[in-house]
């Protein structure tokens, strides 16, 4: 998450896109999709990339950056899958620089070495988003924005306790690692438990969501910004609903 809060309405004005290519016509860019596969078996959240359930998922690429282009980039991917209950998403980031320093939920996590997956629960931008955002020791922040009332929603820690989180990287990273690191984090997110706080569009065959994922570490020592589908703001910002990409559920 970055530091200046959401934003409830764009301004459609010209502006110049940092750090990301784009047409010459200068034209909004067309958001990312991704198919969202149905999972037909049981799975264990372990944070393991390789596993069956995953082998022949398609990842999608987190490497859009935001601002100036940062001295160094992760290489970060991630792979949804869907079945009536549940979503589960695994990211694996090719790191360098990780810390983890939250350790409370709704703790300050996008200042660590952090990924995201903020989404709409259906395919309309007009209501509001979730913002899920977990350090790579697995502690999590979850929020809904009300776009009609401009208004954030923490999750309550009880609902919070239902995400099951599988992470590589100890809890607390502390000093920062600044050798290579691989890491992975996996997660199993409720339906039920978002459906407490907005009405949602279960996901099933020719479902449609918005979405985008993210890689950020604003405090670590080497920040950057990185975005699955491409935000055109001048300045970074995730909170960018507009910029959304497409999540078709097969």
């Amino acid at each position: 998450m970055i530091k200046t809060i959401a934003i409830w309405s764009l301004i459609a004005i010209p502006i110049i896109l940092v750090g990301c290519s784009k047409n010459d016509n200068d034209k909004k860019p067309e958001p990312a999709k991704y198919k969202v596969g149905r999972l037909t078996q049981s799975m264990s959240i372990d944070g393991n990339w390789d596993k069956p359930q995953w082998k022949d998922v398609k990842p999608l690429s987190i490497k859009n950056y935001m601002g100036e282009k940062p001295e160094f980039q992760p290489i970060a991917q991630a792979k949804a899958l869907y079945d009536d209950e549940n979503i589960y998403v695994i990211f694996r980031v090719e790191d360098r620089y990780v810390r983890a320093i939250a350790q409370e939920f709704h703790g300050r996590v996008w200042q660590d070495s952090c990924v995201e997956f903020f989404f709409t629960p259906h395919e309309a931008l007009s209501t509001g988003y979730f913002n899920l955002e977990v350090n790579c020791g697995g502690t999590a922040l979850l929020r809904y924005q009300d776009r009609s009332k401009s208004i954030a929603n923490l999750v309550d820690v009880e609902d919070m306790q239902k995400i099951e989180i599988a992470h590589s990287m100890p809890k607390v990273v502390e000093p920062e690692i600044t050798e290579p690191t691989t890491w992975t984090l996996e997660y199993r997110l409720p339906l039920e438990m978002l459906e407490k706080y907005h009405q949602i569009d279960r996901p099933k065959s020719g479902s449609v969501w918005r979405a985008n994922f993210y890689k950020c570490g604003d405090e670590t020592s080497h920040p950057h910004w990185l975005t699955w589908s491409v935000i055109d703001l001048p300045e970074p910002k995730f909170h960018a609903p507009l910029f959304f990409g497409i999540l078709e559920f097969e």
